[in-house]
C-alpha cells in the first residue's frame, strides 16, 4: 500500500505558523499550503520601500492627503495565499475608512512590490500574475539594483506593462496623478556619489 495523501495544512493554520515566527523574519503563502519565510530587507530595499511611501504622501489620506489609504506591508488574504506587498493602496472611495482587519480581505486598488534578489523571480512568477486574476488594477514593481520602476496594469486577469521609469526622472504614473521623483529611491554606489567641493 502506498502512503497516504499528505494532509495540506488550512490557510488558518498557516497563518497561525506565520503568527509565531520570530520577529526578523516574515511569511507569506504564495501557493496554497506552503509558507515561504524571508528575513528583513537589505538596506536598498528599505530605501525604495521608504521614498515610495513618502512620494506618495499627497496621495494618502492617512498622510494628510487625498483619495487612498496607502499602508506599509500589510498582510493581505488572496483566497487560500496570503500576500505582504511593501506597499498597497485602497481608494478611499471604494473603502472610506482605513483598512482594519488582520488579515486584511478587501483586495487592494494597488500594490507594490520592491525586489529583492531573494524574492524578485517570486514577485513576478508568482505574485504579479496573482495579483491581476484577482482584480488588483495597478502593480508597481520598483528594482534598487538596477534603478527601475515598473508600472503594470490588469487586462483581462493579465498583467500588462504600461508604463517604466527609471534613474532620476520625475513621471507621473498611474494610479497616482503625482509627480514621483525617482531619484531618492536609490543607494549609488560610493564611486557613484558626487563628491563634496
Amino acid at each position: 500500500m502506498g502512503d497516504p495523501a499528505r494532509r495540506v495544512p488550512t490557510f488558518e493554520e498557516l497563518l497561525a505558523e506565520i503568527d509565531r515566527l520570530p520577529e526578523y523574519l516574515s511569511g507569506e503563502i504564495l501557493e496554497p499550503g506552503e509558507i515561504r519565510t524571508m528575513s528583513r530587507p537589505k538596506a536598498p530595499h528599505r530605501r525604495a520601500v521608504g521614498q515610495c511611501y513618502r512620494a506618495l504622501g499627497d496621495a494618502d489620506k492617512a498622510s494628510g492627503g487625498t483619495g487612498w489609504w496607502i499602508e506599509l506591508e500589510p498582510a493581505v488574504r488572496f483566497g487560500d495565499r496570503l500576500f505582504n506587498p511593501d506597499l498597497a493602496g485602497w481608494r478611499v472611495e471604494r473603502c472610506p475608512d482605513p483598512p482594519d482587519e488582520y488579515p486584511i480581505t478587501l483586495l487592494p486598488d494597488w500594490c507594490c512590490e520592491v525586489l529583492s534578489p531573494s524574492t524578485a523571480r517570486d514577485d513576478r512568477r508568482i505574485k504579479l500574475p496573482h495579483y491581476a486574476r484577482c482584480g488588483v488594477g495597478w502593480v508597481w514593481l520598483i528594482d534598487p539594483e538596477i534603478h527601475l520602476l515598473e508600472v503594470w496594469t490588469t487586462e483581462r486577469e493579465r498583467p500588462l506593462l504600461v508604463a517604466s521609469a527609471a534613474e532620476d526622472e520625475t513621471p507621473r504614473l498611474p494610479p497616482f496623478d503625482l509627480e514621483i521623483n525617482l531619484a531618492p529611491f536609490w543607494i549609488l554606489p560610493k564611486s557613484a556619489e558626487p563628491s563634496s567641493p
